[in-house]
C-alpha cells in the first residue's frame, strides 16, 4: 500500500469532519511513505487543512548534539532548516524541555519568541498566535509540533492544542516503529559503502607490487584497458596473480560500483556449469526446486571473471560464445530471453593455441576473448620484485599472526632470490607466512625457510651436515651484524662479543664482503 496524494477538501465540509479526515490520511501517510523523512514532510503539508493554519514546523531532538532541528515544515523558507535551538531556549525549546504544550496568543508581545525561522507579522491587521505541543515517546519529549494561527487565541486555545496533540501522537508512533528500521538500513548502507571503499583501496594499482620492467609494462596495460569495456584475457602461470589483476581492472573502471562475480570454470562439472552461468527455471531438472539467477545475470552492470576458462567443455564454450556475441541468453529450462550488460575478464594458465590445434578449445571463442590479452610474468622473470613482495608479506602475516617479525636477514634474502619459484607469487606468500609462524624473533633467518629453499644450490652447504648447519648459522649472524652496523667490522665484533681479528677471519672464511652492507 502506498500513500495517496494530498487532495484539497471541500470548503463546505464541517470543521470536525475536515479534522478527522486529515488525521486519518495523516496516519496513512506516516505508515506508507517510502521513508520517515518523506512521511513527516507530507504530514506537515497536510496541516494546511487545519482552519486558518499559516505556518508550521516539526522539530526533533538530536541525541548526539542535544540540539533541536527542524525536520519538516509548512510554508517556511528553506533556510528554516538551518535553525537550531537548545533545550529550554525559546518557546519550542521550553516545550521540549518541560514536555508541556504552550500557547502564545500574540507572538509580537512575547519576549521569549525568537523569530529564528521567519519574522511573524500581523496577518490582515490582526495578531498571530503560536501553538506548540511536545512529541512524547516513552514519556520523554523528543521533539515538538508548532503551528501559526491568525488572531489572538484566548478562550478557544484548547481545541488546536488537542488537535496537534493527536498529530504528535501519530508522529511519535511513526518514530517508534520506523526509526529503528531506518537506523538499521542507514547502518547497512554505510557498511556497504565502507566495504566498497575497502575493496577499491585493496585492489588499487598501488597494491600490485613490483618495480621490474615486466611489471611496469603490465601496470601500464592495466591502466589502459581499465578505462574501457573491452574483454580481457589474462594469460600466465598459476600463482602469478591473475585474480588480483582482474579485481584491479574492475575496481579502477567505470563499473566499480557494479558487482564483481567470479566463476572458477575448473571447479564445477560440465552438467552444472550451464546452470551456474545462465541460471535455471524451477523444474528444469531434478533438484531445481526454485528459479535461480546465473552468474551472468548477477554480474549485470559489473564484471564477470571466468577463471581457468581453458577447462570449459566444447558444449559450454558454444553457449558462452553466443552470449558474448548477442549479449543475451535463456535460463536452463526457460524461454524468456534475458539481456545483460557485462564486461568479461577471462583467465587461463593453459596454452590456448595448442588447445585449439588439438580441438579442445574453439577458435571463434578464442578470438572473441583475445581482444586485449595481458601476459602476467612469472616471478623468476621479475627478480627485483622478490624483496618488495617478501617485505609486504612479512608485514601482512606478522600483523595477522600477531608476531614481532620486522625484517628478513641478508642470507635469507639471498636464498629467496636464488630460488626459481615454480609456484610464483602464491608460493612466495606461503613461504613467508610459514617463516613468520616459525620465527621466534624479530628477523627471519635462512633456517626459518622451508627445506626446498635450503638445498646445496640455494644455501651453499650440504643438507644434513652438523658442521654445515653451524657454519650457515654463523654466517647468518655475521651478515646480520654487518647489516646492522652498515658494514663496520669493529662495531659488528663488539655486537657479537668477539674480537675484530676473529671476526675478520670468519669473514674471509665465509667469503663475506662487508662493503655490500655499507
Amino acid at each position: 500500500m502506498t500513500a495517496r496524494p494530498l487532495e484539497p477538501l471541500a470548503e463546505t465540509e464541517p470543521a470536525h469532519l475536515v479534522e478527522l479526515t486529515t488525521l486519518y490520511e495523516l496516519s496513512e501517510t506516516l505508515a506508507c511513505a517510502p521513508s520517515l523523512h518523506e512521511g513527516l514532510g507530507q504530514a506537515m503539508r497536510m496541516l494546511s487543512r487545519y482552519p486558518g493554519a499559516l505556518r508550521g514546523a516539526l522539530t526533533l531532538l538530536d541525541d548526539e548534539t542535544g540540539e533541536l532541528y527542524i525536520e519538516a515544515h509548512l510554508n517556511l523558507p528553506d533556510t528554516a532548516r538551518l535553525a537550531r535551538y537548545r533545550l529550554g531556549e525559546g518557546i519550542t525549546g521550553e516545550v521540549v524541555a518541560t514536555g508541556r504544550a504552550m500557547v502564545v496568543p500574540d507572538v509580537e508581545r512575547e519576549p521569549r519568541f525568537l523569530h529564528r525561522t521567519v519574522r511573524r507579522i500581523a496577518e490582515q491587521g490582526g495578531p498571530v498566535s503560536f501553538v506548540c505541543v511536545p512529541i512524547l515517546l516513552d514519556h520523554r519529549a523528543v521533539g515538538a509540533i508548532s503551528v501559526d494561527l491568525p488572531g489572538r487565541l484566548v478562550g478557544d486555545a484548547n481545541h488546536p492544542v488537542r488537535f496537534l496533540s493527536v498529530v504528535s501522537a501519530l508522529v511519535a508512533l511513526a518514530l517508534r516503529t520506523r526509526r529503528p528500521a531506518e537506523a538499521v538500513r542507514k547502518s547497512l548502507e554505510q557498511e556497504n559503502q565502507s566495504l566498497k571503499r575497502e575493496l577499491r583501496e585493496r585492489y588499487d594499482f598501488n597494491h600490485l607490487i613490483g618495480t621490474s620492467n615486466p611489471m611496469r609494462e603490465l601496470l601500464s596495460q592495466i591502466a589502459q584497458v581499465s578505462a574501457t569495456n573491452t574483454s580481457v584475457l589474462l594469460r600466465g602461470e598459476s600463482g602469478t596473480g591473475k585474480e588480483l589483476v582482474a579485481h584491479a581492472i574492475h575496481y579502477n573502471s567505470a563499473r566499480a560500483a557494479g558487482p564483481f562475480i567470479r566463476v572458477n570454470c575448473a571447479a564445477l562439472p560440465e552438467t552444472l556449469m550451464e546452470s551456474e552461468l545462465f541460471g535455471h527455471e524451477r523444474g528444469a531438472f531434478t533438484g531445481a526446486l526454485a528459479r535461480k539467477k546465473g552468474r551472468f545475470e548477477l554480474a549485470h552492470g559489473g564484471t564477470l571473471f571466468l577463471d581457468e576458462i581453458g577447462e570449459l567443455s566444447l558444449t559450454t564454450q558454444a553457449k558462452l560464445l553466443r552470449v558474448l556475441q548477442e549479449r543475451e541468453f535463456e535460463r536452463v529450462g526457460g524461454t524468456e530471453v534475458l539481456r545483460v550488460d557485462v564486461r568479461l575478464v577471462a583467465a587461463t594458465n593453459r596454452d590456448l593455441e595448442q588447445a585449439i590445434g588439438e580441438r579442445r578449445f574453439r577458435d571463434d571463442l578464442y578470438y572473441r576473448l583475445n581482444v586485449f590479452p595481458l601476459f602476467l610474468p612469472p616471478l623468476r622473470e621479475r627478480k627485483p620484485d622478490i624483496l618488495l613482495l617478501a617485505d609486504h608479506f612479512v608485514e601482512k602475516y606478522a600483523r595477522a599472526h600477531q608476531k614481532p617479525v620486522e625484517r628478513i636477514t641478508t642470507p635469507a634474502i639471498d636464498m629467496l632470490v636464488r630460488y626459481h619459484w615454480p609456484g610464483n607469487v602464491r608460493e612466495l606468500e606461503n613461504v613467508i607466512e610459514r617463516a613468520v609462524v616459525v620465527c621466534d624473533g624479530t628477523a627471519i633467518h635462512g633456517r626459518h625457510l622451508p627445506p626446498t629453499l635450503q638445498t646445496a644450490e640455494a644455501s651453499g652447504s650440504a643438507p644434513g651436515s652438523l658442521k654445515a648447519a653451524v657454519s650457515q648459522l654463523e654466517s647468518d649472524l655475521i651478515q646480520d651484524a654487518l647489516k646492522s652496523t652498515r658494514g663496520s667490522v669493529s662495531e659488528a665484533a663488539r655486537m657479537l662479543t668477539t674480537t675484530e681479528r676473529i671476526l675478520r677471519y670468519k669473514i674471509r672464511k665465509y667469503r663475506i664482503t662487508p662493503s655490500r652492507f655499507s
